[in-house]
């Protein structure tokens, strides 16, 4: 399967550890299935840095039917829902202690985050957080908690510079 990770350099040997901690799905490296979605995600990365901004987007090949027999712990959140608000805020405020490999679930985007900001702030519930997100369709982020899964299952193939017409900004 192929996948996709945004920055705005080329990632040719990703790293478990490099990223930030308190993240949606905690530290690890950040991939999508979706290329449309890296490609904006990787201007906007490179937005933030610069006048001319062009962003990198990774691609790699995800040897998913070995991984699929191997014992890792993989967790799948399917939609937005109560177990992935509460890990995504959890994640966030560095309060994770699953022992996941790899997670992989909507992302908290533009469209999501006030409501998941707005829950773990106090200012709603739960019960109202999650009538918000049910109108959200979930996009995909999967995020590679083990470095042992990235050596073995995920093979760097090329990447692409992006600009803002690639993106149509």
């Amino acid at each position: 399967m192929e996948i996709f990770h945004s920055s705005n350099v080329k990632v040719i040997n990703p790293l478990a550890k490099a990223g930030r901690r308190n993240l949606d799905f905690g530290k690890g490296f950040y991939t999508t299935r979706i290329k449309s979605q890296a490609q904006k995600w990787a201007f906007l990365v490179a937005s933030r840095k610069g006048k001319n901004p062009q962003g990198i987007v990774s691609m790699y090949e995800l040897d998913d039917e070995s991984l699929a027999t191997a014992s890792y712990v993989y967790k799948k959140f399917p939609a937005y829902n109560l177990e992935w608000l509460e890990f995504v805020v959890a994640c966030r405020q560095g309060r994770d202690e699953t022992n996941y490999d790899i997670v992989e679930g909507g992302v908290a985007n533009d469209q999501v985050i006030d409501t998941v900001e707005d829950y773990e702030n106090g200012r709603i519930t739960a019960d109202q957080a999650l009538d918000q997100l049910k109108y959200k369709k979930p996009n995909n982020q999967i995020c590679f908690r083990n470095q042992e899964i990235i050596s073995k299952y995920i093979r760097f193939k090329d990447s692409e510079t992006v600009g803002k017409e690639d993106v149509g900004q």
